[in-house]
Parts: structure tokens; sequence; C-alpha cells
């Protein structure tokens, strides 16, 4: 088994168009270094790849969490398709391993560098948008990216107040009230501490410098309680 063969086994798809796979695994250094063998890299690939992800992590987006303002849905949506995430799913994959990269950029340790494996993801879903269509691009996230979304990995990004709204009112309507439990310290460095309560049941407690604040963890540990619990 070569090294392209394993790597359809190890993402789940076969390619009809070998070469696509290939060259969304090649670095513009490599192309250089072989000149003869009239290579493309893997930047076109990755300008579509980049195109296709925002469209289905936008749709996965749009459809969990249909409460959620447009703001806080791009900025979900911007931390899960930024450079460390993208670093972390090709990593997750091993993906480095088969990245086609010249001898100077491979010394440099390119094989490593976050930018070049965020591109390598981008690429490879345009690659498998175009040999294996749109379909299999949502399969291939479900495994990879949506079930990340599901633990609430990024919920760091959006109002948790807002989020924990959108989740405890899925199925049916329910009272969500906050309470100060107590103030504290001096005036310029006052210290709160809330608690949510969710149709008589407290879901959570937290502390702020402000009020807000205090409410806003306090909705967090809710959150964390009611994913748990799942």
């Amino acid at each position: 088994m070569d090294k392209w063969e394993e790597l359809q086994e190890s993402v789940g798809f076969t390619f009809e168009n070998v070469g696509l796979l290939q060259e969304a695994f090649t670095h513009s250094s490599y192309v250089n270094e072989h000149r003869k063998e009239k290579l493309n890299d893997n930047e076109r690939l990755e300008f579509l790849g980049d195109a296709v992800l925002e469209l289905t992590v936008s749709d996965y987006l749009f459809q969990k969490y249909p409460n959620l303002a447009e703001g806080q849905l791009t900025k979900m949506r911007a931390a899960i398709v930024c450079e460390p995430s993208l670093v972390e799913f090709a990593e997750n994959i091993h993906f480095s391993k088969y990245i086609r990269l010249g001898n100077g950029e491979e010394k440099a340790g390119g094989r490593t560098r976050p930018a070049l494996l965020a591109d390598v993801f981008e690429s490879f879903i345009g690659a498998l948008y175009l040999d294996n269509g749109l379909k299999n691009v949502i399969r291939f996230l479900e495994r990879v990216i949506f079930p990340k979304i599901d633990t609430g990995a990024f919920l760091e990004t959006v109002d948790h107040k807002t989020q924990l709204q959108e989740i405890v009112q899925r199925d049916r309507d329910v009272l969500i009230q906050y309470d100060i439990l107590e103030e504290s310290g001096p005036a310029h460095s006052k210290a709160f501490e809330a608690q949510v309560v969710v149709n008589g049941q407290m879901l959570g407690r937290g502390e702020g410098r402000t009020k807000k604040q205090a409410e806003q963890n306090a909705a967090k540990e809710a959150i964390n309680k009611l994913l748990h619990r799942k």
C-alpha cells in the first residue's frame, strides 16, 4: 500500500482522481524542486477549500443554533475555521506525514509549520469537494469538526447567557432567572457572585468583578453541566 492509498483509507474516501489528492498535499517548494514533472501546488485547491469549509460550517451552525444572532454565528464560525483550529484538525488526522515538501522547506521544519498545515487542510477539503462532492465533504466534517462543535468547544466565542437560553429552550419554554447572591469588597474593587436558576433548579454559579461577568460565568457553568449531562 503506497502512502496515497493509506491516506484514502485513513480519511475514509476513495478518490477517482488521485492526482487531485496528491495536488492537495503538494507545497510550492516541492513544485519548484521538481519542475520537470510539471506539477501543480495546492494553492488553488486551498482557495476552493476555504470557501467550501465556510459554507459547510456556516450551514451546520445555522441549523444547530436557530436562535443565535448573525454576529454570534460569525464569531463562532471564525473560531472554527481559524488557523489554530485547522491545524488541530489536520494534526488529529495526521495530515503532516503526507505533505510533499521541497528539501529546503523540509529542513526548515515546514512539516510542522502551522500556516502550512492549515493550508493543507483547506486544500484537502477542496480536492474532496471536486472529486467526491459536497455530501462527502459533510460526511468528513461529521467525523472531524462537527463533533467538536457539539461538545461546546467553541462556546467561548459566544455570549454564555444567550447560549444557555438556546440550549434549554430548544425543546420547550423555560424560565431562566439570574440572582446576585453576594456583593463584597470596597467600591473600587467589588466582587459579585451570581447564580442561574432554570425552572426552579439552580444550574450554575459564577463570580466576577461586575454583575454581568458573574452572570456570564454562572451561565457558563450551567452550560458545562448540561453538555456533560448529555
